[in-house]
């Protein structure tokens, strides 16, 4: 059975950082593209940060040079580092894997790329 269990979240001040980190059982990082993906109250689900199984990642704009996604394939974990968190950075995380790599790159942040989620951990960014 597949789970993907995220930790890390928790509530921070504007400027401050998080780690989110995201455990697999029932499947190895090493044969999977893996994203973190948000949804902040009335809002879309979004795609913040994708990584292929070649380690080649994409951010979306908002958080670029500030997360930074990576894999410790040993420990089949994914990691978000988040820096200089914004308010705007309130949501709920969810880490994902795909069974299957995109032909583009940027679809790595597409939703429906991914075939297993994991419950979420909340991120909280007062000003």
């Amino acid at each position: 059975q597949v789970q993907l269990v995220e930790s890390g979240g928790g509530s921070v001040q504007a400027g401050g950082s998080l780690r989110l980190s995201c455990a697999a059982s029932g499947l190895s990082y090493r044969n999977l593209c893996m994203a973190w993906f948000r949804q902040a109250p009335g809002k879309e689900r979004e795609g913040v940060a994708g990584i292929d199984t070649l380690g080649n990642t994409i951010y979306a704009d908002s958080v670029k040079g500030r997360f930074t996604i990576s894999q410790d394939n040993a420990k089949n974990t994914l990691y978000l580092q988040m820096n200089n968190l914004k308010p705007e950075d309130t949501a709920m995380y969810y880490c994902a894997a795909a069974l299957f790599s995109p032909v583009v790159r940027a679809r790595l942040l597409y939703e429906g790329l991914y075939n297993y989620w994991g419950q979420g951990t909340q991120v909280t960014v007062s000003s």
